[in-house]
């Protein structure tokens, strides 16, 4: 007899993984919706993230969570940074020249974790880690749960961000036509800026979020993560912020069964497998007409 209640636990933590997951593929699919620039050093800043909250925890005892205190400024300044240092410069080069300046980024990132903090994989734990909630015949993990609440209250904010504020209005317009924003006085260098340290800061929150569950390797966990945000946000629609969270969503729970019903050491390869499939069938992503941009 097929077990139901395994399956609405699995696609429970589906969910919430792939919450996360989307958290990451906002974060890409903002900067290129604005900046029309594909960030390959996405995934050493989720890295990076990781890294910030195993440093507040082995300084300070912090409680991951609470190390977003410090993640979320500091990822809006090192993107705003970059931005404005590197990418500003070459806003009209070809888009090879930004995919190549932003590998390079990856690299010095890559390289200053491993001389910081060494090779070896690292981690934080906490009390909750094998803490539950019962919910019906679910036990959604407190790990899981927190960290898809941190992605649901970061990500209503950034919604409000985009569609309440006047900030919101020109980095949309900025979107939409940046020669056109520019005519009726957006300063669209600045947006640019805004924007990228948005998206960086997005994604050390995702960071933030993974440590509890995951093991972060300063050469190897980025390129995994900026494939995944490749994946999420080709699953739903590349430059579709809301595509992105389906897109995410899509990802966790494929995932999660693929481990569960088939094999745990092929999880990630799933994942792939639909992204080929959706590049094949769909290239415009699962989502990419039916979800409206935010």
């Amino acid at each position: 007899m097929f077990d139901w209640v395994s399956l609405v636990q699995n696609l429970s933590n589906g969910v919430l993984i792939g919450s996360v997951y989307a958290l990451i593929g906002i974060g890409l699919t903002l900067i290129f919706g604005v900046m029309r620039v594909i960030n390959f050093a996405h995934g050493d800043f989720v890295v990076l993230g990781m890294y910030v909250a195993v440093l507040m925890s082995g300084l300070l005892g912090w409680d991951p969570y609470f190390s977003l205190v410090v993640a979320l400024p500091l990822g809006f300044v090192l993107g705003s940074l970059v931005q404005k240092v590197i990418l500003a410069r070459i806003i009209d080069a070809p888009p090879e020249t930004s995919m190549l300046a932003t590998l390079g980024v990856s690299l010095v990132i890559a390289n200053l974790l491993l001389l910081v903090f060494g090779g070896d994989p690292q981690s934080v734990h906490v009390s909750y880690a094998s803490s539950t909630l019962p919910i019906g015949p679910v036990n959604l993990s407190m790990v899981l749960l927190l960290a898809g609440v941190a992605t649901v209250v970061v990500t209503a904010g950034l919604y409000a961000l985009l569609n309440h504020t006047e900030l919101g209005r020109a980095i949309r317009a900025t979107a939409e036509n940046r020669l056109g924003a520019e005519l009726v006085g957006v300063d669209t260098r600045k947006v640019q800026s805004v924007v990228f340290g948005l998206g960086v800061a997005l994604a050390l929150t995702a960071g933030v979020a993974l440590i509890p569950m995951l093991y972060a390797t300063p050469t190897v966990t980025g390129p995994l993560f900026t494939l995944k945000a490749f994946v999420v946000t080709v699953l739903g629609g590349l430059g579709n912020i809301g595509a992105a969270i389906a897109g995410g969503l899509v990802l966790g729970i494929v995932e999660i069964l693929g481990a569960s019903y088939l094999s745990s050491e092929y999880r990630d390869v799933y994942g792939l497998i639909v992204f080929l499939a959706v590049l094949l069938f769909k290239p415009e992503g699962l989502f990419g007409k039916s979800v409206k941009r935010v």
